[in-house]
């Protein structure tokens, strides 16, 4: 689901609202919203949340996105409101069930990838690389 909006940047004017959702917002939503960002330069939005969120961004996390040139470091992590399903077109679901709200008329995908807390850090970079591969076929499915 895409919607027009006044304004927009980028070709027709097509702009779309992708909320990215997981437990805590440290790390796989967080990964997602920054690369969704960079990927859609401007023709969307995009926004994460967390069930239960965390204090901070994991550290292993902030290291693999600062090797691409993101720095999540004082990006602090936010709780998933109604409003925030409401804002959205695609919500984008990781490992947070039946805690995250359902808005009729709301495009939800579940994206199944490892929480990268504590894990080795070519594991997270794997978990970085398979959203960024995810996110970039978003973004071109957003485009039209």
């Amino acid at each position: 689901m895409v919607r027009t909006v006044a304004g927009a940047v980028g070709s027709g004017g097509l702009m779309a609202n992708a909320l990215f959702v997981c437990l805590h917002n440290a790390g796989r939503s967080q990964m997602s919203q920054a690369l969704f960002e960079r990927a859609a330069e401007g023709r969307h939005d995009a926004r994460s949340a967390g069930t239960t969120p965390g204090d901070h961004v994991h550290p292993e996390v902030v290291e693999v996105m600062l090797e691409v040139g993101i720095d999540l470091a004082d990006r602090i992590p936010h709780e998933l409101t109604e409003d925030d399903a409401r804002w959205a077109d695609v919500v984008v679901t990781m490992g947070c069930g039946d805690e995250c709200p359902y808005i009729p008329g709301r495009r939800y995908v579940d994206w199944d990838l490892p929480d990268p807390k504590g894990r080795p850090i070519e594991e997270v970079r794997a978990t970085r690389d398979e959203i960024e591969r995810r996110v970039g076929e978003l973004v071109a499915e957003l485009n039209g």
